[in-house]
């Protein structure tokens, strides 16, 4: 099969690779209809991801159709066209059956640090990942989701990831109507947070940027106010005045380690001496009012960051964050997408065959083209 293979910081190809195949009685291998390139997915293009292994395939943003199922695979038949959550989650150990599968104990052998996750490092298990024409998906009778027949698969692909993560983000908020909320990034998963704070009740919604253009798809598409933070000289003073002095009740960061901004955090972040950039929290808990709660969805790698941790103690805030636990949010969201609240595919501003995901990469990471979200077709 051709499928995107990692060949080192900046450099990805696609290549012949050899087809998956069942591993387990509860694996099915899918051929792959659309696969999504997400903010994440930068994090590895640009090297800053440990124990990501040269050959490896990319992609944990995936819709396909059912091709061989394994003997034990009950919920499953070939020809089912089905969604799957980016993370891999057995459905029994402690953590699923609390509906965390973001923190699956089984599929990751460093479970400490997350569940399994298509396409990412070894770090999070080492699987292939869904930009390709095949992937196997293990737990298969967990994860995916059928897609309803009256849909197409565009309408549903980001519920592998960043809807349901957009939406966790604004309920860990603790948004039940009538708060202020102000979003920083407005990457896709941003705009998932903005619309997701609006169906949760907040009465105001900003979202903080530098790249014009996408502040502008942020107010035509999420419907928000929107600053340029490269306008301000201190844009948490800015914000917290916009706001009678005190801040917003709720800072959502969905920017994560490749934040601009900061001398003080790119310098260390650009050298390994510190996990990436921690530009945004910092921003969130300076930003938010006494007492209000900053959340967290922006993809940090362990083990450290330069946090204000003694602002947020003094100012009584309460943190929160988690990689997403996907399963548990599919079928709600889907009713928002069949019932028109959300447009989901409407952030699709661009799709490529397979065969040009080097160029979608360099795209989607430059932010030309006005590009808000690239997709894949591995069989156009």
């Amino acid at each position: 099969m051709r499928a995107l293979a990692y060949r080192g910081p900046n450099n990805v190809k696609v290549e012949k690779k050899r087809d998956p195949e069942l591993q387990h009685p509860n694996d099915v291998v899918l051929k792959v209809t659309r696969a999504a390139i997400c903010g994440s997915d930068l994090h590895l293009l640009h090297g800053l991801i440990p124990d990501t292994r040269i050959g490896c395939t990319f992609g944990h943003e995936f819709t396909g159709t059912v091709e061989e199922t394994g003997r034990s695979v009950t919920s499953l038949r070939e020809g089912d066209r089905v969604v799957v959550p980016f993370n891999i989650a057995c459905g029994s150990c402690f953590y699923c059956l609390r509906g965390l599968s973001a923190n699956c104990e089984n599929t990751n052998p460093n479970s400490d640090m997350s569940s399994g996750v298509y396409g990412y490092s070894h770090s999070t298990g080492g699987y292939e990942g869904g930009q390709a024409e095949y992937v196997r998906v293990p737990f298969a009778d967990v994860g995916p989701m059928k897609i309803p027949d009256d849909m197409e698969e565009e309408e549903v692909l980001f519920l592998s990831d960043i809807f349901p993560t957009g939406y966790q983000a604004a309920e860990m908020g603790e948004i039940k109507g009538g708060e202020t909320v102000v979003v920083f990034g407005c990457g896709p998963v941003g705009l998932f947070a903005m619309k997701s704070a609006w169906l949760l009740g907040a009465a105001r919604v900003i979202a903080v940027d530098h790249v014009e253009y996408r502040l502008e798809f942020a107010r035509r598409w999420a419907g928000v106010e929107t600053i340029n933070f490269k306008q301000h000289d201190n844009i948490a003073l800015f914000i917290k005045e916009m706001f009678n002095g005190r801040g917003p009740d709720v800072c959502i960061d969905c920017v994560g380690m490749e934040a601009e901004g900061s001398m003080m955090h790119s310098v260390p972040g650009k050298s390994n001496l510190e996990s990436g950039s921690a530009t945004a929290i910092a921003w969130c808990i300076d930003t938010v009012r006494k007492g209000g709660n900053v959340s967290i969805v922006g993809v940090y790698e362990p083990p450290w960051n330069l946090v204000p941790i003694g602002t947020a103690m003094n100012k009584g805030l309460t943190l929160r964050m988690n990689q997403c636990n996907v399963k548990r949010y599919m079928p709600h969201l889907l009713k928002h997408i069949r019932e028109g609240r959300v447009d989901a595919k409407g952030i699709i501003s661009h799709r490529f065959p397979l065969s040009d995901a080097p160029k979608a990469y360099d795209l989607f990471s430059a932010k030309k083209d006005n590009c808000v979200k690239c997709v894949l077709l591995p069989n156009a």
